[in-house]
């Protein structure tokens, strides 16, 4: 059963099925053949099990967390079948991936945070942009009013990509001239969303890891001048991370997690690649759930994350 009801149905199914092609094909077919023909999970299984995993981006950290759980399952029952196995293998995932809280599901902002800030951060070219854009579409579909603050102004290229997407999806957007100071225009765009009686304010940030500290301060003075205006916000700080990268999306996470407190995520490009299994590894090792997930360049391949629909969805091949 999904734990998001309706909002996840037969279309977005289809949708997160073909976008997962390439991991299942790549990863849950290695699966596959470690349990096609066994009877039973010995040793030499559950070896292969892990190489399985580990090959497939999950990590050697999430890996070992889910082979331990299962050699206790062994040690316990003395007999386990590869079917076992299978069912066993699919609770575990599943029980990996974090819940987002209820407050933080689906396109309806809760009615007490008017305006909903989302700050969204990520380095350059994990998608950020373009998240945020399909974003704000998903929002205005389901009856908000949008605003986009552009304070991603250090590239222009951010800034005139965020107004196309305006433009595309019909919602007002806040920006100034390249260079300016990030937090006046998330300042502004605060302002500018509460005289509009808005429901949704998404602020793209500058994506710079080179230089942590001033990446840490650049956000904590964004912050500060939200909270001028909202004090509890913002509700969201949502990390946008490549699942095309693989290890390196978890690295980039726990250097995110270490200057500001993210409290959200949304993996992309899950599509182009068979490194699907790092979304367990990011949400294993960060405990921050995964919201979002893209699977394709339409304005609705970004897909509310299910996590048993995410783990059906990867164990199709084995049924």
């Amino acid at each position: 059963m999904s734990f998001l009801g309706k909002l996840f149905g037969k279309k977005e199914k289809e949708t997160l099925d073909q976008g997962l092609e390439k991991t299942k094909q790549g990863f849950f077919e290695r699966i596959s053949k470690v349990i096609i023909g066994k009877t039973s999970v010995d040793d030499e299984v559950l070896d292969q099990l892990e190489e399985a995993l580990i090959g497939a981006d999950v990590g050697v950290d999430t890996t070992l967390a889910i082979i331990e759980k299962i050699q206790e399952r062994v040690k316990k029952d003395k007999y386990l079948s590869t079917t076992e196995l299978n069912s066993i293998l699919q609770a575990e995932i599943a029980h990996i991936l974090v819940d987002a809280p209820e407050n933080q599901m689906g396109f309806v902002p809760p009615a007490d945070k008017k305006p909903y800030v989302i700050l969204v951060v990520g380095v350059n070219g994990v998608g950020k942009t373009t998240t945020i854009g399909k974003l704000a579409h998903h929002y205005k579909a389901a009856g908000n009013e949008v605003v986009l603050g552009a304070a991603d102004t250090f590239r222009a290229a951010a800034v005139d990509q965020l107004t196309i997407w305006s433009e595309r999806v019909g919602v007002s957007i806040v920006k100034q001239s390249m260079g300016s100071d990030p937090s006046a225009v998330a300042f502004d765009t605060i302002q500018s969303a509460i005289a509009k009686k808005a429901d949704v304010v998404l602020i793209d940030t500058a994506g710079r890891l080179h230089n942590k500290a001033h990446l840490m301060d650049e956000l904590n003075k964004i912050k500060r001048v939200i909270q001028k205006q909202l004090p509890d916000a913002p509700h969201e700080v949502m990390l946008v991370l490549d699942g095309s990268t693989g290890q390196n999306a978890l690295e980039q996470a726990k250097q995110f997690m270490a200057v500001t407190n993210v409290n959200a995520l949304a993996i992309t490009k899950l599509d182009g690649t068979a490194k699907g299994g790092v979304v367990l590894a990011i949400a294993h090792q960060c405990k921050i759930p995964v919201k979002y997930i893209g699977v394709g360049e339409q304005i609705n391949d970004l897909l509310l994350f299910d996590k048993n629909e995410f783990v059906d969805s990867l164990f199709s091949l084995l049924k």
